[in-house]
């Protein structure tokens, strides 16, 4: 059988030709160009630790083997890692934000009680409102709207009481705060905007005062709402004809003059008569 011939490679004809220095260079630069290429991605594949690390932290940078940083199975598994932390941390921080705001709820101050009834000046909307005297109640001139102390109830109704000059005449039961079930009378120059029975607070307009020469009286009222508390026995029997001020008038007077009625012109002077046990002594 005839001999096969293998076809030369290029590096074996350049040798036929060559001299012998010149060849052994040719053939030396060949084998190291192919090692070279053959070993470059083998290098890349085991690349050391801190290479990859630098190239997958690099803005921008690119792996040897032309890839995208970070595209390796190393760089997947720590970019999920590290998600999962996320995950975790975000879930950790909410759990705790929440648990801080049960405490907070928890450990909160409550919520402030509403406050116990009071009083407003029944005399607010009074337009030109001028203390007078103090007496069996205390005394006022101007006109406009009156609004009772408190809740309260309506005992009496009329703007024709002929015991009272111009005639008006309410009386109201307070059912709530320092004074509570004590009765208050508006009287004289005023007319009724309510009716006997009805339940009132401090925003209720009870009556109208009107100019009519005489102004207003407005004060403590015996029980029954008969009239002024001051001419009872209890009080010191004083009525139309004085002494005044009398003790009666001068505590109402102080009731008024702590919710921001100002003073009546004798309200400094010594009262005669006498307070009843039941009467509060302070307002403030």
């Amino acid at each position: 059988m005839a001999a096969r011939h293998r076809k030369r490679s290029p590096i074996a004809s350049a040798l036929q030709h060559t001299p012998a220095r010149l060849a052994a260079a040719v053939a030396g630069s060949a084998l190291i160009a192919s090692a070279a290429w053959q070993a470059a991605p083998h290098e890349a594949s085991h690349a050391a630790p801190a290479d990859r690390a630098d190239a997958q932290h690099a803005p921008g940078a690119r792996a040897h083997a032309g890839q995208p940083a970070g595209s390796g199975p190393k760089t997947r598994r720590n970019t999920a890692s590290f998600a999962r932390s996320r995950v975790t941390a975000q879930a950790s921080g909410s759990a705790a934000l929440s648990e801080l705001q049960r405490r907070k709820r928890t450990h909160a101050a409550p919520p402030a009680s509403a406050p116990a009834p009071g009083y407003l000046n029944p005399l607010r909307a009074v337009s030109g409102l001028i203390p007078e005297r103090v007496d069996m109640g205390a005394d006022f001139g101007g006109s406009g709207p009156v609004y009772a102390l408190g809740d309260a109830v309506i005992t009496n109704a009329t703007g024709s009481s002929g015991g009272w000059p111009g005639g008006g005449w309410i009386t109201y039961r307070l059912t709530g705060g320092p004074a509570s079930g004590l009765m208050v009378y508006v009287a004289e120059d005023v007319t009724p905007a309510v009716q006997a029975g009805e339940h009132v607070s401090s925003s209720t307009v009870i009556a109208n005062m009107y100019s009519g020469g005489d102004g207003i009286e407005t004060g403590w009222a015996m029980p029954d709402g008969a009239s002024a508390e001051s001419e009872l026995p209890a009080a010191g029997g004083i009525s139309g004809g004085g002494p005044f001020p009398t003790m009666i008038g001068l505590n109402f007077e102080g009731l008024l003059q702590s919710l921001g009625v100002p003073a009546g012109n004798n309200s400094a002077q010594s009262g005669f008569g006498v307070l009843p046990a039941n009467y509060p002594t302070s307002w403030k």
